[in-house]
C-alpha cells in the first residue's frame, strides 16, 4: 500500500466537484503493474464522467490516459519489467494521480523517441483517430472528408493522418487562430462554423457531391450540418458530445438525406481485446515515430490546477492536446 495524491469526485457536477486528496494505492494485483505517472492526458470523456453524462460508480477517480514508468509488478506479469516506459489510453479510470495500477494487457511500451508527455497526450486521442480513419471508415487516397473541431486534440491528429493518407481534409473551427492551426496540421479547407454555412461550403468545395464521411465530436450543434454535408450512402460518425448530446434521430431523416449510415463508435469497443489494443497503438506509434503525425501539446496544468483545466476544455479555450503533470 502506497500513499499518493489523486483527484477524486464524491458527486457529479461541474469542475468544482473535483478534489485533490491523499489516497491509498494498493500493491499491484495479479497481472497488474504500478505506473509512476510522468504525464496524464486530459480528454472530453473525463468531463462527461465528472458531470454524470457517462455514469461511473462514486466516489471515483478521473482520467483514462497516462504515461510513465513501471515501478512495481504484480504476480503473473509476463510482458513487462521494472523500469519499462509505458502508456495507456483506455483506463482504468483514475489517471489524475501520481501513480496508478494498470493491467499489463492495457498498456503499451513506449519507444525512447516518444516522451511521457507525448505518450500521455496521444494515446486516447491518437487511437481514436486511428480507428476513425483506418477502421470505422477506411480513408483512402483521393477521399475528401469532413472533420469537426479540426483544431482540437483528435482533430489535429486526424487532419495530419488523413493528409498523410492522401485525403483532402475539410475541417470546422471556431476562430481564425484555430483555422490557421488546423491548416498548419493538414486541413485543406478550414470552415469558420460561426460565420459560414458549413454544409453549403462543403458542397461548394466538393462540386455539390458532399463527402463520404463526417467525423463529428461536437454533437448537438453540428448534427444537421453533418447530415447535410454527406453524399448519398455517406457515413455519419458521431463520436463525441462537446456541445451536448444530439438527442433522438428519426431513421427517416437518414433516408430522406440520401440513405445515410450512422454510427456511434467508442475507442473501448475498438480496443476491447489485447490484440486489438496493441494493433491500434502500434499503428499510432508508427506514424508518430515517423514524423507523419506530430502531437501538439498546447496546454499543460499541474494536478492541483485540474479545475481550471476542465473549465478551459469545456470553454473551448484549448487547442490540440492537454496534459496534466503530477
Amino acid at each position: 500500500m502506497t500513499q499518493i495524491k489523486a483527484v477524486r469526485i464524491h458527486e457529479t457536477g461541474g469542475p468544482e466537484v473535483m478534489k485533490l486528496e491523499t489516497v491509498a494505492l494498493p500493491d499491484p494485483g495479479p497481472g497488474e503493474v504500478r505506473v509512476k505517472l510522468g504525464a496524464v492526458g486530459l480528454n472530453f470523456i473525463d468531463t462527461y464522467q465528472r458531470s454524470g453524462l457517462y455514469p461511473v460508480p462514486l466516489p471515483s477517480g478521473l482520467g483514462l490516459e497516462g504515461a510513465g514508468t513501471v515501478t512495481a509488478i504484480g504476480e503473473g506479469v509476463s510482458t513487462l519489467t521494472l523500469g519499462d516506459r509505458v502508456a495507456f489510453g483506455t483506463g482504468p479510470i483514475g489517471a489524475y494521480a501520481e501513480a496508478i495500477n494498470v493491467h499489463e494487457t492495457r498498456v503499451v511500451k513506449l519507444p525512447d523517441t516518444i516522451s511521457d508527455e507525448t505518450g500521455a497526450a496521444m494515446m486516447l486521442q491518437g487511437m481514436t483517430a486511428q480507428y476513425l480513419l483506418r477502421q470505422t471508415f477506411f480513408v483512402r487516397e483521393g477521399d475528401t472528408i469532413l472533420v469537426h473541431a479540426a483544431a482540437g486534440g483528435v482533430g489535429l491528429i486526424a487532419c495530419q493522418w488523413a493528409k498523410h493518407l492522401g485525403a483532402t481534409v475539410i475541417g470546422t473551427v471556431g476562430s481564425e487562430e484555430k483555422a490557421a492551426l488546423a491548416r498548419a496540421n493538414g486541413c485543406d479547407f478550414p470552415i469558420l462554423y460561426r460565420d459560414e454555412d458549413v454544409a453549403a461550403r462543403v458542397r461548394e468545395i466538393t462540386d455539390g457531391k458532399g463527402v463520404p464521411v463526417v467525423y463529428d465530436s461536437v454533437g448537438k450543434d453540428t448534427l444537421m450540418a453533418s447530415l447535410d454535408s454527406l453524399s448519398p450512402l455517406g457515413l455519419f460518425v458521431t463520436f463525441g458530445n462537446a456541445s451536448g448530446p444530439t438527442g433522438p434521430i428519426d431513421p427517416l431523416l437518414l433516408s430522406a438525406k440520401g440513405s445515410l449510415f450512422m454510427t456511434r463508435p467508442t475507442l473501448f469497443n475498438y480496443t476491447a481485446t489485447p490484440e486489438a489494443l496493441q494493433r491500434t497503438a502500434a499503428d499510432l506509434i508508427g506514424v508518430v515515430s515517423s514524423g507523419a503525425v506530430k502531437i501538439a501539446i498546447n496546454q499543460s496544468y499541474k494536478l492541483d490546477d485540474i479545475v481550471a483545466a476542465h473549465v478551459d476544455l469545456e470553454g473551448r479555450k484549448t487547442t490540440g492536446a492537454t496534459v496534466i503533470l503530477p
